[in-house]
């Protein structure tokens, strides 16, 4: 269940006036990152968000060519898909989000002049271009190590969040190598030279600075819960934001007056109001309690006509 958190926590960056409280679905999302499939990356369809998982833990989710090989094409399927709203990025392991190229396998290649050596910078670089000009909202969750090739999955995209486990950096000079993977467009693009000093050390930024820095968009507390929400609101909150943004202001009062009035003849409004200004117990009770058992027919009867009550202008 926890993954649907993410829909809604994301949702907070593609249509910015939502909450910041919210801001926080999005860390439900690594709590569950512990796939047991033996694939290198998944790419799954959850809802309206194509996820992108990088899936080998044991290499701090390192990148190679099979994994570029995989994820550009499904990346740029996606793009095309009308039912798509955004494509999110993740590692596995909780370590990293990407640790960087595989680059052991790189220089091995390279040294055997195989075309391989060739073929990962090429394939690489394109996909950076690719997020970077990406039509749909592009999310990458940057928890925990994000260095080299974890940047080029990361920096392009319009959004980046950090938590206190992020460790950013590009250490590429101390293996004869230079800050790649468009390091050259956004480091010295960085307030202060301050991404001259990171190219040029490979100095590491931590947590917070990720942030101030201006490498991730957004920081977060990797350990903050969403439970106190009503799971109802969030599916609610996401399909208005969906449809909204695509209507004009009349219509949306018309489809927030439907959601008012469903909204007084369910559970959750009067819970939540007693659970936070009544008897301040901050423990509001919700029905349903799980995201999950809110069903596409429930939400329906949220937003379907009142008829003639329905608010005219």
């Amino acid at each position: 269940m926890l993954f649907y958190h993410v829909l809604y926590w994301a949702a907070a960056w593609v249509w910015p006036l939502l909450p910041l409280q919210l801001w926080t679905l999005f860390f439900s999302l690594q709590r569950m990152s512990k796939h047991t499939d033996t694939a290198e990356v998944l790419l799954e369809r959850k809802g309206c968000a194509g996820v992108i998982t990088l899936n080998r833990p044991k290499f701090l989710n390192a990148l190679n060519l099979s994994m570029i090989r995989h994820i550009y094409p499904q990346l740029k399927n996606w793009e095309q898909d009308p039912e798509t709203f955004l494509i999110i990025i993740k590692g596995t392991g909780g370590k990293a989000f990407c640790a960087g190229g595989d680059i052991r396998v790189i220089a091995e290649a390279g040294k055997a002049n195989q075309k391989i050596a060739q073929d990962f910078f090429r394939e690489e670089y394109t996909l950076n271009n690719a997020i970077g000009s990406c039509r749909k909202p592009y999310v990458a969750l940057i928890h925990g190590i994000t260095m080299g090739g974890g940047v080029g999955l990361s920096v392009h995209g319009q959004f980046r969040v950090a938590t206190e486990k992020s460790l950013f950096a590009m250490p590429e000079t101390a293996i004869g190598l230079f800050p790649d993977v468009g390091g050259g467009y956004f480091l010295p693009r960085l307030r202060g030279k301050l991404g001259y000093f990171l190219a040029l050390t490979g100095f590491r930024l931590k947590g917070r600075d990720v942030y101030a820095a201006g490498i991730a968009t957004h920081f977060v507390d990797s350990e903050k819960i969403i439970n106190k929400m009503s799971p109802t609101s969030l599916k609610i909150t996401l399909r208005q934001l969906i449809e909204g943004s695509s209507k004009t202001l009349q219509e949306v009062f018309t489809m927030e007056y439907r959601l008012s009035q469903a909204c007084m003849g369910g559970h959750d409004f009067f819970e939540g109001v007693r659970a936070v200004l009544i008897d301040k117990d901050q423990s509001p009770k919700w029905k349903p309690a799980d995201l999950k058992e809110v069903t596409d027919e429930d939400l329906n009867n949220y937003f379907k006509s009142l008829g003639s009550n329905d608010l005219k202008f």
